[in-house]
């Protein structure tokens, strides 16, 4: 097989031009790190977080259709592409952050990794006519509270698939409700943080 193409020293320098770092925890890329931003409300899922939500998801994750939301520092669509998803949709609101996930997907020349530079609840909010997703990260800046509405979003416009994963991280303190048709699979707390992973059947 031919070996990948080194990567260009001015791509490694602009993936790591970020001011703080994190480091992918698990699959192909395991232990590489990369660069982010400091930007108002950025806050990366922690690595055991993400260790145990990828655990959660081992059964589904490989081959799956990703959508990370609010994908700040790219921590949870870049571990799943690590982990072996067939896709992973990157959707920031922020210039800059967007600037360095593309920097990052450049770095690690993920071709199944793609970035949209958009408002995610602007986007929710228009529909999707595209193929649905099969695993959807959900991890908002928490001061602005938006968990109901990109649950409701999400729900009716076309984003899911009959039978898909849903990750939600929010404060211990915040409210949401899920539609009748979203069980809660797994949930668990660390700090002022909650986290859950909810399954979506087709509704009846």
């Amino acid at each position: 097989m031919k070996p990948p193409a080194p990567t260009p020293a001015k791509s490694r320098s602009a993936a790591l031009r970020g001011v703080n770092q994190l480091r992918i925890i698990g699959g192909q890329w395991r232990g590489r790190k990369l660069g982010f931003p400091d930007v108002e409300g950025l806050r990366p899922t922690g690595d055991r977080i993400r260790e145990t939500l990828f655990n959660w998801l081992a059964p589904e994750i490989r081959g799956a259709r990703c959508l990370d939301l609010f994908a700040g520092s790219g921590a949870l669509g870049l571990e799943a592409l690590s982990r072996g998803a067939g896709a992973s949709l990157l959707v920031e609101r922020d210039a800059q952050a967007s600037a360095q996930l593309r920097a990052n997907l450049a770095l690690l020349q993920a071709e199944q990794g793609s970035l949209l530079n958009a408002d995610a609840l602007t986007l929710l909010r228009q529909g999707n006519s595209a193929a649905p997703f099969n695993v959807v990260f959900v991890d908002p800046p928490f001061q602005l509270n938006l968990w109901q509405a990109v649950v409701d979003a999400l729900e009716v416009g076309g984003w899911l698939a009959d039978e898909s994963s849903i990750y939600i991280e929010s404060g211990r303190e915040s409210v949401y409700q899920v539609p009748s048709n979203w069980s809660l699979h797994r949930d668990k707390q660390a700090g002022q943080v909650n986290y859950r992973l909810f399954y979506r059947f087709q509704p009846a």
